[in-house]
């Protein structure tokens, strides 16, 4: 005995599978431009600040803290004060916002939580604004440890705020060796060798 099946209208099924794959598609599109985050591009900055080609972001932090400045007197200027860079003393943290490292010193040290850490030689600055300390950068030494620090040739100073010496304060012969901090945020964008 033969029976056939009864065959399903198609138009009904088309019409409701294809706004289900429309859905489908938009909704990992929008997944997937949540989840991309631009490259940094260099392109905007001073061209003394740009890293050479031959080299890629490995890693892009957000640095916020402190930096210390001491009343000193001034180099070349006998009599004369003024507020002298002592160091920083930041936290390192990723674009989600999760602690990743340090930021301190002296001597400037950039430390991830994996124990790696290295100091670096400035190679420039650039001015950045009248109230935020300048875009730098600086040729990383060789890292210690194994690491995230592990391979970096270059660190950007960008996107700053604040830090600068202290204006309200002033720094004079009376004052020598008093010490004021400052708030400050800073990008550090770490470069490797591609």
């Amino acid at each position: 005995m033969h029976t056939s099946r009864p065959t399903r209208p198609t138009r009904p099924t088309r019409s409701l599978a294809v706004p289900g794959v429309v859905s489908a598609a938009v909704f990992l599109s929008a997944c997937g431009s949540m989840s991309m985050t631009p490259a940094f591009n260099q392109s905007n900055l001073p061209p003394t600040i740009q890293v050479p080609a031959g080299h890629k972001v490995a890693m892009e932090t957000v640095g916020k803290g402190d930096i210390t400045y001491e009343c000193r007197d001034k180099a070349n200027a006998a009599g004369q004060t003024e507020w002298v860079f002592v160091g920083p003393d930041a936290k390192l943290w990723d674009r989600s916002g999760k602690q990743v490292g340090k930021y301190y010193g002296p001597p400037a040290t950039w430390e991830s939580n994996d124990g790696s850490k290295l100091t670096a030689t400035q190679l420039a600055v650039a001015p950045s604004g009248p109230t935020s300390l300048p875009f730098q950068l600086v040729k990383a030494n060789p890292a210690t440890g194994s690491g995230a620090m592990t391979g970096v040739t270059y660190i950007q100073r960008v996107a700053l705020q604040g830090g600068v010496a202290p204006a309200a304060v002033p720094c004079t012969p009376a004052s020598k060796g008093q010490k004021q901090v400052v708030q400050y945020q800073a990008d550090y964008i770490f470069w490797k060798a591609s």
